[in-house]
């Protein structure tokens, strides 16, 4: 007996094998039949009997090639793929069709039916339901790819480049004064914050604004709660009477930074999900109850707070782009700085130098200190203490935009924006006191 005979499995084991070879082609000829279901008998290629039997040859050839050796499974393949790509040639002469998927799935069919007996069944089973999904959803991927703007394919490429190109390449290992600096962790940092802004992006796209203040204030705190603030605010500069639908829009974005910080500092340091849970949840749920209040009283004025500018319904201009290389090296710049200026200040002043950085950060940027502070806390840094830090600048961002809705927004729009932002921020804080 050759070495190569000693591998194959038992005469049950193999019949396994090859139901499930077989299966992975029913499955896909299932959803290639149901496709051309409309033909009549002999005018389809294949269907789900055919490409039964390409699953069915392909597990064969992969335990052939167990008994005999790999090269007389790419024999088989490329007689396989010589007869059916012949046959699909003459098929498509007639009817003038250039497309290739058909084609293609006969071979993957091949493909996964020989892998479910080569030793990977379960991942051959998986991509055989893949490939069903893919081919069954044409139609909703294509309109998919119709809606896609030339600037989300632009920023769906810029991110890939961020997280898949630049990011590997990077050094993993501190520069500068007290190693602050780790160039793969800060890029690291900076991929997390657009990716959220990302999916923000076209969760709220997909939502669309005329779904409602809402689900559009929701989604839109995902990507940029001051851009959404401003803008509503705005609004309600010009167009009085729809103070408590724009409110409510504001409160829900502002209220979706919280859990947004939380995801954050959870995903750079797990530990900080418990801690930070009861603070910022708190802080969101001040912020959530006063909108959804504000919405169940609107009655006949509740609307579209989006097009109420005249904008018909199309999303901010501050949330138009849904990814912007520039943005993510400013972003990337400032974590740097603030990671540098974190230690600088723990060393000379320790932990009340980093409420002070807090502070003043928040007022700008709550993304940056809260991923600075929960990397922190992976080292000699205090759970405490980057709780502390993070919930103060989450006071700071909140009092910030309280004040934007009324220089911007007016008395009648900060009456109802500002008191809510200002107890959430002195919630926050007062657990501190008390824990």
């Amino acid at each position: 007996m050759n070495a190569a005979a000693e591998t194959l499995p038992a005469s049950g084991e193999s019949l396994l094998l090859l139901g499930t070879a077989l299966a992975i082609g029913l499955l896909i000829g299932m959803e290639r039949g149901w496709q051309a279901r409309e033909a009549g008998e002999g005018r389809r290629v294949a269907g789900l009997r055919t490409y039964g039997l390409f699953g069915l040859l392909g597990g064969g050839a992969g335990l052939l090639a167990r008994a005999l050796g790999p090269s007389i499974l790419g024999f088989i393949f490329v007689g396989f793929a010589l007869a059916v790509t012949a046959t699909y040639l003459l098929q498509r002469r007639g009817s003038g069709d250039i497309g290739i998927t058909s084609l293609v799935a006969a071979l993957l069919t091949f493909v996964l039916g020989a892998a479910a007996t080569l030793g990977f069944a379960t991942e051959a089973g998986a991509a055989a339901v893949v490939t069903a999904l893919l081919l069954g959803f044409k139609e909703v991927l294509h309109g998919w790819l119709r809606r896609l703007e030339r600037r989300e394919l632009h920023a769906a490429l810029q991110l890939l480049l961020l997280s898949v190109v630049v990011l590997p390449l990077l050094p993993d290992r501190g520069y500068g004064p007290w190693q602050a600096l780790n160039p793969y962790e800060i890029w690291w940092m900076v991929v997390l914050i657009a990716a959220i802004s990302f999916s923000g992006y076209f969760a709220m796209k997909i939502a669309g604004t005329e779904r409602g203040v809402l689900l559009t204030g929701l989604f839109a705190g995902l990507a940029s709660s001051t851009a959404v603030t401003l803008h509503l605010s705005r609004l309600a500069r010009r167009q009085q009477g729809l103070e408590a639908l724009l409110a409510c829009g504001i409160l829900v974005a502002c209220g979706t930074m919280f859990p947004r910080m939380l995801l954050v500092a959870a995903v750079v340091n797990p530990a900080l999900l418990a801690v930070l849970a009861l603070p910022l949840g708190l802080m969101a749920l001040l912020t959530y109850l006063p909108a959804l209040w504000y919405w169940r009283h609107l009655g006949s004025a509740r609307g579209d707070a989006w097009g109420a500018g005249g904008d018909s319904g199309e999303l901010p201009a501050h949330l138009r782009n849904p990814l912007e290389l520039r943005e993510a090296l400013l972003f990337g710049g400032l974590l740097a700085l603030i990671l540098l200026a974190g230690e600088a200040l723990r060393a000379t002043f320790g932990e009340a130098g980093l409420y002070g950085l807090a502070a003043v950060s928040g007022l700008a940027d709550v993304d940056a200190l809260t991923l600075t502070l929960a990397r922190m806390s992976q080292g000699d840094l205090a759970l405490q203490a980057a709780m502390t830090g993070i919930i103060i600048g989450g006071a700071a961002n909140s009092a910030v935009k309280a004040g934007l809705a009324g220089l911007v927004g007016g008395r009648r729009l900060a009456a109802r924006v500002a008191p809510v932002l200002m107890l959430a921020a002195v919630s926050g804080l007062g657990l501190l006191f008390a824990a």
